[in-house]
């Protein structure tokens, strides 16, 4: 197969962006374009921000071995922001004026990145932000290619209540992503007929749970839907085995897996719990089959399944660089400008446009539950919009808008 490099370099899909067994030509000389890597490898969160900055640089490897984006190398700069949320605020600002990055990629919570946001935001420094969160955010500085509660928690609850009965109880983490998302799963189960008889709220580091599992016990709900952030929540699935819940109560949850937490647990501890992810490793397709080959190749085969939120951080490097490719520029408004313009790219999870109203992304959502360690595919709905963020926002019509807005969903 010959191709030339503007062939190669013209498409911005996974397949041609980074192609990199097709080109190893030399990067032209010039400065580097310098990203800013911006994850947790330390501090709490490091099960997920180790695999995001892996496949970060991953992808800027691709892309340099196949001659480099706008003729330049990417190079990344990286800050391990270890769960503390004045670095948060620190290295945005480093990144921004210190090293002059073309865009920062990074924060895991929804705390972090409304520390992060505003700081890039003055200094001009395009964001992408690449984790599943509560939704709401409008600002045309962001973009962001995770799941919202339209993306995933619709599709879950409508499942539960459908599939399991109509008494829902919710566990969620103790902040935004956990309050807000709860608020949703409360709304999606009414407009079925259901109702959410409990909601309880538990920090990062929560690692007791009897008390809430006798409440559960005493509900007899349905179901159970889990917005559990962290380490701490593997103690929760832990301890509901223990009780004698599995396969008793059947689980939902907008997080599990995307720490890999099913491969600390038991197979009896975690099969059944349904999920809702854009990207899980076993998509049986040729384009993801060929991802994990290269991936593995360079990782090791024995690298940790590969997560949504691993793969978001790669498919942000894809759509942010065709941006670029399109603007011809690194300039941030012409970027922004080209992103809006419906900027797609065909990745290993499938095909992900850039909706230009909300700066979030239009994906397949797979729905799913664990068996032994692996995600069994139950369904797959194809290109789920961000209809709960585009409730409110509208930057088309409001291109100075830089808030998050807390979605009423009463």
């Amino acid at each position: 197969m010959t191709m030339n490099r503007r062939a190669l370099l013209k498409g911005g899909t996974a397949a041609t962006v980074f192609a990199p067994a097709l080109l190893r030509q030399a990067v032209a000389a010039g400065d580097p374009i310098v990203v800013g890597s911006m994850y947790d490898l330390s501090g709490g969160l490091e099960a997920y921000g180790k695999s995001m900055f892996d496949a970060l640089n991953f992808a800027v490897g691709e892309m340099n071995a196949a001659g480099g984006l706008l003729g330049r190398e990417l190079k990344v700069v990286s800050f391990d922001t270890q769960s503390n949320m004045q670095l948060y605020a620190q290295y945005a600002q480093e990144a921004a004026l210190k090293h002059k990055v073309a865009v920062v990629h990074g924060g895991i919570t929804s705390a972090s990145r409304e520390i992060i946001r505003p700081v890039l935001g003055k200094y001009k420094t395009l964001y992408f932000y690449e984790t599943p969160y509560e939704g709401g955010v409008c600002d045309r500085n962001v973009f962001a290619d995770g799941t919202t509660p339209g993306h995933n928690t619709e599709v879950l609850v409508d499942h539960a209540v459908k599939t399991w009965g109509k008494k829902g109880y919710v566990l969620a983490a103790d902040y935004n992503y956990g309050q807000i998302t709860s608020e949703w799963v409360k709304k999606y189960a009414k407009e079925r007929g259901g109702d959410v008889v409990g909601t309880e709220f538990f920090p990062i580091d929560a690692t007791n749970f009897g008390s809430t599992i006798s409440k559960i016990q005493a509900a007899k709900p349905d179901w159970i839907l889990t917005v559990l952030v962290g380490g701490g929540p593997i103690s929760f699935y832990r301890q509901f085995n223990a009780a004698g819940l599995s396969g008793k109560i059947p689980i939902a949850s907008t997080t599990f897996g995307a720490g890999n937490e099913q491969m600390v647990l038991t197979p009896e501890e975690s099969n059944g719990i349904v999920v809702a992810y854009n990207y899980l490793q076993d998509i049986d397709s040729l384009a993801n089959k060929e991802f994990l080959t290269r991936f593995r190749a360079k990782f090791g085969a024995d690298y940790p399944p590969v997560t949504d939120l691993t793969m978001s951080s790669y498919i942000g490097l894809l759509l942010w660089a065709a941006g670029v490719k399109k603007a011809g520029t690194i300039d941030r408004d012409k970027v922004i400008e080209a992103l809006e313009s419906g900027i797609t790219v065909d990745g290993p999870s499938g095909k992900v446009s850039i909706d230009p109203q909300t700066h979030h992304c239009i994906f397949d959502v797979h729905l799913a539950k664990f068996k032994d360690k692996k995600t069994v595919i139950l369904n797959t709905f194809p290109q789920r919009k961000p209809i709960d963020t585009a409730m409110v926002c509208d930057l088309k019509k409001n291109p100075r808008d830089a808030k998050q807005y807390v979605i009423s969903v009463k």
